[in-house]
């Protein structure tokens, strides 16, 4: 069958590779498809999921080295811009997503390459993505904060548009390879571990650094490694990812614009955007202001990378507990029980003291990871299922718009409380190299604690009363597939 992939043809949908869920036929893989389940679909395995969910470590290396080293620490102790011009960095990034990322989905919906509409783009995006990572970490000999802040808006924008050619596809293909509520879990569940382990290797950043020399040299070289380690998987997730023929075969007719605005009239894509978006804040608040927290306020800095790897190994571990519950329980249920043991948890940073014992800090944080791991997981796991919401409306597959409106969301919510965040540390007085000021230990603490808990409580109130429950996504599935059968490409409305 010339011009498809191994995965879709029907050979190789009719075995069960037994080594990783590889069927060889012809000498040629699978590319990772687990083989047909009950209805009729194909699934990746465990093993090709670990594969494709590198993607996501990938993407979130990145995010968490902006947000929890460029930002808050390289642009004010290492290139010396003023906290105000370090938060507005990303936020020009973010302004340039409001393009691209809708703007990529749009394209990647309407893509007729022989190799399909999403896989192609993570070939494409690679070398560019680890390229301008890699470009983020020098410090060039410029003049001035307004040259040097010049320089490093361009190159975070040149980072952002790259990673939007890879993670926008990425994302599009996840409900388009898993079909059912639970497999959308499950396939999330690897992305969230995956997306750990990524935040861990953000975290190796500074002291990789430190082992090459310090300073601006030793951030220029550690972010060329680390730069070439973010290119490296995107060929083994093109690989062993799939795209179905018949959705390749519905590519999206709607103009860009008015497909932002029927994605945006859905009521159920607006709850989950705010119960996402307001999750998102707490995550990217905690994640600016953990440093300079443990830095000023604790004086104990060295304890962050260790402290963190606590944190993020506690989410690995308890994932698989919480796609236990998530199996009998709704998403948005799961979401709001993460959500509130989380805001619980966090509060203990405000009351937290320099003499506290490292021990108390450890338990802290791993009782915080516990309702962090569900938060950043269970909205990603709900989108598929708008989508389909929303192809059971259209009659047309627009994953790569949905995705990359939330993704762009994301981003820019992101960036907004970074920005909030440093230019409130900036008049309470927080300079480079110097104490800080008792407003300002105030506010680190205030930031790290009570900001976040208000960010997850809204979240919470969004996700009471999600409408798009396990039964609901089962009748309309059941409504898509009928449609299908019969070769009927009008819309339909939800009742």
């Amino acid at each position: 069958m010339a011009g498809v992939p191994a995965a879709d043809r029907p050979e190789c949908q009719s075995k069960v590779g037994r080594a990783g869920g590889w069927c060889k036929r012809n000498g040629r893989p699978d590319m990772g498809v687990h083989g047909a389940g009950k209805d009729g679909n194909s699934r990746l395995s465990a093993a090709a999921k670990c594969v494709y969910a590198s993607g996501d470590l990938t993407a979130n290396a990145a995010l968490a080295a902006v947000s929890l080293v460029f930002a808050p620490f390289f642009l004010i102790e290492v290139a010396g811009l003023r906290p105000a011009l370090a938060g507005l960095v990303p936020l020009v990034g973010r302004l340039v997503d409001a393009l691209t990322d809708p703007l990529m989905g749009r394209i990647s919906d309407a893509t007729a390459w022989r190799w399909g509409r999403r896989r192609p783009y993570f070939l494409l995006g690679a070398v560019p993505f680890g390229a301008s990572f890699a470009l983020l970490w020098t410090t060039p000999p410029l003049p001035g904060d307004l040259s040097r802040f010049a320089f490093y808006a361009a190159a975070y924008s040149a980072l952002a548009v790259s990673m939007t050619v890879v993670s926008v596809p990425y994302l599009a293909l996840i409900p388009e390879m898993a079909l059912d509520y639970d497999e959308r879990t499950s396939l999330n569940t690897y992305r969230g571990a995956a997306a750990i382990v990524g935040i861990l290797v953000a975290l190796a950043l500074r002291p990789l650094a430190e082992r090459l020399g310090g300073g601006a040299q030793g951030f220029a070289a550690a972010g060329l490694v680390m730069g070439a380690c973010l290119a490296a998987p995107w060929a083994g997730v093109f690989a062993v990812s799939f795209e179905r023929p018949e959705h390749r075969a519905r590519r999206a007719s709607i103009p860009l614009m008015r497909g932002i605005a029927v994605a945006m009239a859905n009521p159920t894509f607006r709850r989950l955007t705010m119960l996402y978006l307001c999750g998102r804040v707490a995550i990217d608040l905690v994640a600016a202001m953990l440093l300079l927290y443990f830095t000023h306020w604790i004086g104990r800095s060295s304890d962050f990378e260790p402290l963190m790897a606590v944190f993020l190994l506690t989410v690995v571990a308890v994932l698989p507990a919480w796609l236990a519950i998530a199996k009998r329980l709704e998403k948005a249920t799961v979401f709001t029980l993460g959500a509130t043991w989380w805001l619980c948890a966090q509060m203990v940073l405000l009351a937290g003291q320099p003499s506290w014992p490292r021990w108390l800090f450890f338990a802290c944080f791993a009782a915080t990871a516990v309702g962090y791991a569900v938060v950043d997981l269970m909205p990603w796991a709900m989108i598929g299922d708008v989508i389909d919401e929303d192809d059971l409306v259209t009659a047309e597959r627009r994953e790569g718009l949905y995705n990359g409106v939330f993704l762009f969301l994301r981003k820019l919510s992101g960036a907004v409380a970074v920005f909030a965040a440093l230019g409130v540390l900036d008049l309470a007085g927080l300079e480079s190299g110097r104490p800080a000021p008792p407003g300002a230990l105030r506010a680190i603490r205030l930031l790290a604690s009570v900001a976040p808990a208000l960010w997850l409580a809204a979240a919470i109130g969004f996700a009471r009363g999600y409408p798009l429950t396990r039964e609901r996504h089962r009748a309309l599935r059941e409504r898509i597939e009928k449609r299908s059968g019969r070769g009927a490409q009008s819309s339909v409305t939800l009742q």
